[in-house]
């Protein structure tokens, strides 16, 4: 028997790679007997699983029992699972025969196996390694034959770790281990399960059929389906009992699908860590840096005076001209570098005897340059906790001119 046989006899729908890998590994080790471990999200279809494997076994025609080992009080699964002798505890009126006793000769589908009590994990064990037991209040050791399918909806390596769940029985119910696909997984097998649950439940309670726009669709793929197919089962058969309107949007799906926290309905871009920078400190950055290039350009200014204004100072500084020439954008230009023979000095009147380098400074002045300077510093030292090599690494000047900026600014 092939996946697809499988998929038709037991009615399962889709054509993920997941879930035809998940048929696959069921059908090879369904005609053995060793233990299987099926893991998987609650409501994924673990227990379909369990049936296959029973029954493409040899065991097909032997009995075939489910337990829900979370559903039994701890006080008595040990009664439910190996059976009792009438008086070993009270309301014990009768001897019983547990489920180990009655599905001797065929399988157990222990679900939820990762519930069991420490004590009950020790009993199982000992089932699994030997094929003994022993009824609660005998001391007589029974003999069975029973193939044990487990199950759980958790990380049993984690509760193993935790203490919660025996190692060696852990290993020894994960022979071959066995995951179901979460619905989420197999985004393209949504469509087809939920028209099927749809035509289902439609023909049921005889209502009219229902179909699905683009936008319905892609809710249904966006949506991260925590109950997995079971979910979605419950979900078709609402809309077909209680829809009026039988061609649905993606609204009238909405109202369907419960809001979960951080929804994709529609894709929910995640709040992206934002770095310490406000918009202060990035005109702080963009001031700082005019600065430096203020200080290129006083500089500049200063040797082509020094020097009479003549061509070979320019040609010497060709590199911060092409700078200043980029970052100033002139309307009717291209924004080219000059010619340096092109450039004209205008030399400053005699009866004019001013300090250009003074004038630098004033100009810096009515900028508030110093001000932003110091406020920058203190920035930076409160950042680093007054470690002054991390503040000059981060404002990008040396140690030691952060420091003759203190000493200056008497900060």
């Amino acid at each position: 028997m092939d996946v697809q046989d499988i998929k038709n006899r037991f009615g399962i729908i889709g054509n993920s790679p997941l879930l035809n890998r998940a048929i696959d590994i069921a059908r090879q080790v369904a005609p053995t007997d060793i233990s299987v471990l099926i893991t998987g999200e609650s409501g994924s279809g673990k227990e379909v699983f369990s049936h296959i494997i029973h029954a493409l076994s040899a065991r097909k025609h032997g009995p075939f029992i489910a337990v829900n080992c979370g559903a039994i009080p701890e006080g008595t699964i040990d009664s439910e699972l190996f059976g009792h002798e009438k008086g070993s505890f009270t309301g014990a009126h009768d001897a019983r025969k547990g489920y180990f006793e009655v599905v001797d000769g065929g399988t157990i589908f222990l679900d939820e196996v990762a519930e069991l009590p420490i004590g009950t994990q020790a009993r199982l064990l000992r089932v699994l390694e030997t094929g003994e037991y022993i009824r609660v209040g005998s001391s007589k050791v029974q003999k069975t034959n029973v193939r044990v399918i487990a199950a759980t909806n958790k990380d049993v390596f984690d509760a193993v770790s935790a203490g919660k769940f025996r190692e060696d029985l852990y290993y020894r119910l994960n022979t071959v281990p066995l995951k179901i696909p979460a619905l989420r997984e197999r985004k393209e097998d949504i469509n087809l399960l939920f028209r099927k649950f749809i035509a289902d439940f439609t023909d049921k309670y005889r209502s009219p059929s229902v179909q699905l726009d683009q936008s319905a669709q892609q809710v249904l793929m966006n949506y991260s389906w925590p109950g997995n197919v079971r979910q979605l089962k419950n979900i078709a058969e609402q809309i077909a009992v209680l829809e009026k309107d039988r061609n649905l949007s993606a609204e009238h799906l909405q109202n369907y699908i419960p809001t979960e926290a951080g929804s994709t309905l529609p894709m929910r871009i995640p709040n992206q860590n934002k770095d310490d920078f406000s918009e202060r400190d990035i005109l702080y950055k963009v001031l700082f840096d005019m600065k430096k290039d203020m200080m290129e350009l006083k500089k500049l200014v200063a040797e082509i005076i020094q020097n009479g204004g003549n061509t070979s100072s320019i040609q010497s500084n060709q590199k911060v001209i092409n700078q200043l020439y980029r970052d100033i954008e002139i309307p009717g230009s291209n924004n080219l570098a000059p010619d340096p023979h092109q450039l004209v000095i205008h030399q400053p009147d005699n009866d004019k005897s001013y300090d250009m380098m003074d004038e630098a400074e004033e100009v810096e002045e009515s900028l508030s340059l110093i001000d932003k300077e110091s406020d920058l510093i203190k920035k930076a030292l409160k950042k680093h906790k007054g470690k002054r090599k991390l503040a000059a690494h981060e404002l990008g000047i040396s140690e030691r001119t952060l420091y003759r900026k203190i000493k200056e600014l008497e900060l």
